[in-house]
Order: structure tokens, then sequence, then C-alpha cells
């Protein structure tokens, strides 16, 4: 099954591909290797203070849709991706709080959704006091390419 159909069968439209909001580029290949800048979420705000772990989870996934949105910009088809490699998520939370791994999950969930197998990768996911714009979460991601 393409990506195409499986994502229609999620009941999933990807977004347009943000554009760059600074001097970087949304993606660089190199080689078998596709690189996708982070992408932040619409969601503004502070994990641990004024958002929920699950506001914070569908913030991921947002993310994650704006990275499959910018490795369909790239690739010209999600069924280029080979593999998800490594997503590298920030939080925007308190220092007390712990559950970054949940509010990735956001993403992580999607990818293992929309590629099965495929979707399963290594990941970070850590804390930060401040993220551009305000924002809750930010995520990067590196896929395999063929």
């Amino acid at each position: 099954m393409s990506i195409e159909t499986k994502l229609a069968e999620l009941g999933i439209t990807l977004p347009e591909a943000p554009a760059p909001a600074a001097n970087y580029v949304p993606f660089v290949i190199s080689g078998n290797m596709l690189f996708v800048s982070g992408q932040i979420s619409a969601l503004k705000g502070k994990l641990g203070a004024d958002l929920a772990v699950e506001a914070g989870a569908e913030a991921a996934r947002g993310c994650g849709l704006a990275l499959l949105a910018q490795a369909n910009a790239a690739l010209g088809s999600l069924d280029r991706v080979k593999r998800v490699v490594k997503l590298g998520g920030f939080v925007n939370s308190t220092p007390e709080f712990t559950d970054q791994p949940e509010v990735i999950n956001g993403c992580s969930n999607l990818m293992v959704e929309v590629f099965g197998d495929r979707g399963r990768h290594a990941r970070a996911a850590v804390s930060a006091p401040a993220l551009p714009r305000g924002v809750a979460v930010e995520i990067e991601a590196i896929f395999e390419i063929e």
C-alpha cells in the first residue's frame, strides 16, 4: 500500500510544508539520508505550567505532520522513505516537568501509524526552558530514503 493511500485510510491530510522562519533550509538530502529541520507546534505555552501532557502530545503530532509535509516536499512522494531513523524532540517545560517522552510520543506514534515498522526510530526527548516563538514543542527528523 502506498503511503498516500495509508494517509487517506487514516484520515490524515498533510499540511503545506512550512516555510523556514529564519536563515536555514527546511531540509537537506545527503546521500540516502533526508534531514528535516525542526518543525514547531502551533500550540504555544509551557508543559508543567499552563499545558497538560495530552495537549503537548497533540502538539507533537502536529510537528510530525509538518515533518511529513517537508519530507513529501523534498522527495515528491513519501513512498521514498525507507525508514524513520531518528527524531529529536524538544519540549518547552518547567524544570520540574519530567514527561517529555510522553509528549514526543505524539510524533513517534504518528510515524509508526503511517510507516508501520519502518516508522520505529531512535529518539531524543528533552526539556528546554524556552523554544522559538514561545511554542510548546519542536521536533526534527532524519529519514533514510530510496
